[in-house]
């Protein structure tokens, strides 16, 4: 059975967080770029995609999180992801999608890269 998305945003300092819960396919696509429309017309130039432990991406949503972190690269956002299982983290690095974003081994830390510059 498949958990639908739940998408939401929020501000931690300077931060723009997007908290993703649920299976992230292309069904997710249309919430998932209307958070992240929302916090970079807000004039974000830092976020972090923070995915709960629980998350299944497949090939299709691995495709979503691509068009989305094109875009923060062609407007010189920095960018953090975390949450990830191993298995996640794995299949990021192979599809080059750490090449757009970091992966940071905590909320906290994430936070604390997009801060200093790190």
């Amino acid at each position: 059975m498949t958990k639908n998305v739940e998408v939401l945003t929020r501000l931690h300092g300077e931060v723009s967080v997007i908290d993703i819960r649920g299976d992230v396919t292309p069904l997710a696509g249309p919430a998932v770029e209307e958070a992240y429309a929302g916090v970079s017309a807000a004039g974000a130039k830092k976020i972090l995609f923070v995915f709960a432990a629980d998350c299944y991406i497949n090939s299709g949503g691995i495709a979503v999180l691509i068009g989305v972190l094109s875009q923060t690269k062609k407007k010189g956002q920095s960018v953090r992801i975390t949450g990830l299982t191993p298995h996640f983290q794995k299949i990021f690095a192979m599809v080059g999608l750490t090449k757009y974003a970091h992966i940071s081994p905590s909320e906290q830390a994430a936070i604390g890269e997009l801060k200093t510059g790190t």
